[in-house]
């Protein structure tokens, strides 16, 4: 039976209905999916600049912790050197104290007189010459002389040995030193400085780390004492 017109028109109607309801379901598929794949691309871009972003903020703060700790160095050897500045210094003053006291010595004639015969003695063992000059300041050539005698019987009993002593004229120790003697052999080319000055310089390295250990106490990083 051959359809109408009418029927005709109401059957393309209805397959242009269907084919538009399958292209709208299939467009809010694409849609849908397109929208699933936006979100995931989306998270995906924003959790990875978020890890950029921590990552970047976490050297940030490394790079400033350790900029602290370095400037915290940098303050604490600047203090440690402070300290250490004052301390040498501290300690300078003690010895130019300490050095212009030593001019009060040849105030006391008998002190002084026994203090050049042990300084000659000494000398003449460290020496042990035969032929001996004697250096001194000009304001105790006679003292010195007097004492030549007595320092050379000293060495002479100790060592058997014979030992001539001349005080060196026209070459004297300055006048502005403490005192106490230079002793010269074989031309000059030995010497034995037993000045006053240099005897104080000699105890003072000696005495150093007893005398650091007096002012300021022990040092608890130190390991080694000899």
């Amino acid at each position: 039976m051959a359809l109408s017109d009418a029927d005709v028109q109401k059957q393309i109607k209805h397959m242009m209905a269907f084919i538009d309801q399958e292209a709208n379901e299939k467009a809010e598929e694409i849609d849908a999916k397109a929208e699933e794949e936006f979100n995931i691309e989306k998270g995906r871009l924003v959790q990875q600049q978020r890890l950029k972003i921590m990552e970047y903020y976490e050297r940030k703060e490394k790079q400033i912790e350790l900029q602290k700790k370095i400037q915290q160095s940098n303050l604490l050897n600047q203090a440690r050197l402070r300290v250490l500045k004052g301390r040498e210094d501290h300690i300078q003053n003690l010895l130019e104290e300490a050095q212009q006291r030593l001019s009060k010595i040849s105030r006391d004639p008998n002190s002084y007189q026994r203090l050049l015969e042990g300084l000659i003695t000494q000398g003449l063992f460290q020496l042990l010459e035969s032929d001996v000059v004697v250096r001194c300041r000009e304001a105790d050539t006679n003292i010195v002389k007097t004492l030549l005698p007595q320092a050379a019987k000293s060495y002479t009993d100790a060592t058997n040995k014979q030992v001539k002593l001349t005080i060196v004229s026209g070459n004297f120790l300055a006048p502005d030193t403490a005192g106490g003697v230079e002793l010269l052999a074989r031309q000059g080319k030995i010497k034995v400085e037993n000045t006053l000055e240099s005897r104080l310089a000699m105890m003072a390295a000696q005495m150093m780390p007893e005398l650091r250990v007096i002012l300021f106490g022990s040092n608890p990083n130190r390991k080694f004492f000899d």
